[in-house]
């Protein structure tokens, strides 16, 4: 039977032969190529991909006290991931407290530092469609997380403008981007769907691990998408 690192050394080789191919990092062309898809699949522009964090079950890691217990009431570790209009992902960060929130997660991940050392490839800002507005390229992701130059989320509270009203529904719209990955990721590896039973180290490389074959099955097989169209009351 083989070993527990034996196990991680597998897993970490899979990921490394993978990952160049079906999660490659992204580039200035890259992201644009998303932004145009976000644009044409999900009506919503300038948009470098959706953020959000999936709380993945664990026993309770030894000597952890109450880092990994969420306000799902177990314990957890964190997958932030950046998902594309595609359900693919294009960035993951795996290893975040359970107990800590979205927007505490984002702060010390290696995304965040990577946008604010500006290593990631974000194209520089463009006029938005059928118009001389000059826009940001951004990420987007729910009211948990922090509003960054970089980072659009919805407007807060009820009874709000037209424009306010109708931006909220176009962003909730699409970012069931990243919803909609994570659905098929936990229906597909029904090993998320239950309490992992392993050391953290090999839990973040198993989380790691599913998330590039999800790539590389939407990249052989395509996926079908259904995005309804939003429509705002006047």
């Amino acid at each position: 039977m083989a070993s527990s690192s034996d196990e991680e050394f597998l897993l970490l080789e899979t990921s490394m032969t993978l990952k160049p191919q079906h999660m490659p990092e992204p580039t200035e062309n890259s992201f644009k190529e998303i932004a145009k898809d976000f644009l044409d699949i999900w009506n919503f522009p300038h948009c470098l991909g959706a953020l959000d964090g999936k709380r993945v079950r664990v026993k309770c890691p030894r000597n952890s006290g109450s880092m990994y217990f969420s306000y799902k009431k177990y314990h957890s570790i964190v997958l932030q991931a950046v998902t594309d209009a595609r359900y693919r992902f294009i960035a993951i960060d795996v290893g975040g407290y359970g107990k800590r929130s979205d927007g505490g997660t984002f702060h010390p991940s290696d995304l965040y530092n990577a946008i604010e050392g500006n290593i990631l490839k974000v194209p520089k800002p463009t006029t938005l469609p059928a118009s001389n507005v000059l826009a940001p390229f951004v990420f987007i992701a729910d009211e948990a997380y922090p509003l960054l130059p970089y980072l659009m989320k919805s407007y807060s509270g009820g009874d709000l403008p037209l424009e306010q009203e109708c931006y909220n529904k176009r962003l909730s719209h699409a970012r069931k981007s990243v919803e909609c990955a994570f659905g098929i990721l936990t229906s597909k590896w029904r090993i998320l769907n239950k309490s992992v039973d392993a050391n953290e180290s090999l839990v973040d490389d198993i989380i790691k691990c599913v998330c590039i074959p999800h790539n590389t099955v939407i990249d052989i097989d395509g996926v079908q998408m259904n995005p309804t169209e939003v429509t705002c009351k006047q």
